[in-house]
């Protein structure tokens, strides 16, 4: 499985996730293979322009996240439980992804790559890509199929129904090669988008009433385990909107699929606690939780409507970002709270401001890559103590340094 995922409005490909694999012939027939019990993280990430009537107005860069859960394997299909993350690089702010989208969703898929899923999800945006004949291939092999696309518009455009359209992908089998030392089958995916929309009732803004559009795609399937290894698109959309503007989104996006360990939970939170007593850095501890293993900085100190880390706090972050370098294979998640003052929006984004800050010195200390940190804000929704005393409002002003499981 892998995914893109463009910004305003959100692309999805939902490519592969099998697990297992076959021997190795001159002819062979692709499938995918589910094992229960099987998880997988998807990385994706996207360069994007956006020109609003043929003029350029921005680069976005976004980074996609899906942590699959294989939950049941049955003749052949696999059930999967996925939870999907965007988030964007805010252009002209900190160098930090910020979380502005997630999504769960629960589907089948067959070993030819068929989807059934309720309509009720909205993720993955693109269905039944790839899917794969039921017969034997060999490079130089084409077939073609039906898919689907479904779009959530509710943020960019105020669209409350997800929109859906049906697309024809075609495939191509072009070699075989070695790639970072894993043998794969190199696919090409190509498929254009026109497609008219038609609303059942006049909106008051401007939407979109007609999507054209290109995707070439190139990916590399693991022979030998039968699993997805990376993939690399280039892609063009326009939208013509109602009020006859037109937005263009342009780029490319490379993604992989990732592994790692099940996080031992108490292990790694009794660890991060002895280190924490040892290097004596107050007001933190860490716990297990649903998410893995959080470390709560209680009482973060930023001047007041700042998000600008004083001298103080960056040496304490200094020290956790070395205790963060032995976990270098994970995945972080930086949560920012406020105590509660004035109005929720504003604590709303001052806390976003402030994990993203914290994200931003962990990564330049070296503690993880860009790629696997993303920041998120709380406001004052999430009070670990009543906000009537300076010692619970010291408490409500925290960082969150989460490791990831999956």
């Amino acid at each position: 499985m892998n995914f893109i995922l463009r910004c305003v409005p959100v692309y999805i490909i939902f490519l592969l996730l099998p697990a297992g694999g076959g021997t190795q012939t001159d002819r062979q027939v692709m499938q995918f293979k589910y094992e229960q019990g099987a998880r997988y993280r998807i990385l994706t990430e996207v360069n994007e322009e956006i020109l609003v009537n043929s003029m350029a107005s921005h680069v976005s860069r976004i980074l996609n996240k899906v942590a699959v859960n294989t939950v049941e394997a049955r003749d052949g299909s696999g059930r999967l439980a996925c939870d999907f993350q965007m988030s964007e690089m805010i252009q002209g702010g900190l160098n930090t992804y910020h979380l502005k989208e997630d999504y769960h969703s629960e589907f089948w898929r067959d070993a030819a790559g068929i989807f059934t899923i309720d309509a009720r999800y909205l993720m993955p945006v693109v269905r039944n890509v790839p899917r794969f004949p039921r017969k034997a291939v060999v490079p130089g092999d084409t077939w073609a199929g039906e898919a689907e696309e479904v779009h959530d518009l509710r943020r960019g455009y105020g669209i409350q129904e997800p929109l859906r359209f049906p697309v024809k992908a075609h495939f191509t089998y072009l070699r075989d090669e070695v790639k970072e030392g894993v043998p794969c089958a190199v696919l090409k995916v190509e498929y254009v988008t026109f497609h008219t929309v038609n609303y059942a009732r006049t909106t008051p803004r401007a939407v979109p009433v007609k999507i054209t559009g290109r995707s070439d795609l190139v990916y590399w399937w693991d022979r030998a385990a039968g699993i997805f290894h990376s993939y690399h698109e280039d892609f063009d959309y326009v939208f013509y909107l109602s009020n006859s503007s037109t937005i263009e989104y342009r780029g490319t996006a490379d993604g992989r699929l990732l592994k790692s360990a099940t996080l031992d939970r108490e292990k790694v939170a009794d660890d991060l606690n002895r280190r924490i007593r040892e290097d004596s850095i107050s007001d933190t501890a860490a716990r297990k939780d649903r998410e893995g293993v959080t470390i709560v900085m209680d009482n973060v100190q930023f001047p007041p409507n700042s998000y600008d880390l004083t001298a103080p706090e960056k040496e304490k972050l200094s020290r956790i970002a070395a205790l963060l370098k032995q976990y270098s294979d994970r995945d972080l998640m930086v949560t920012g709270h406020t105590a509660r003052y004035g109005e929720e929006r504003t604590s709303q984004i001052l806390s976003e401001q402030r994990a993203m800050a914290v994200a931003d010195f962990l990564i330049s200390r070296g503690a993880i890559k860009r790629a696997q940190v993303t920041a998120r804000g709380m406001g004052s929704r999430q009070p670990a103590a009543s906000n009537d005393t300076e010692e619970g409002m010291k408490r409500n002003r925290r960082v969150e340094i989460t490791i990831l499981e999956n």
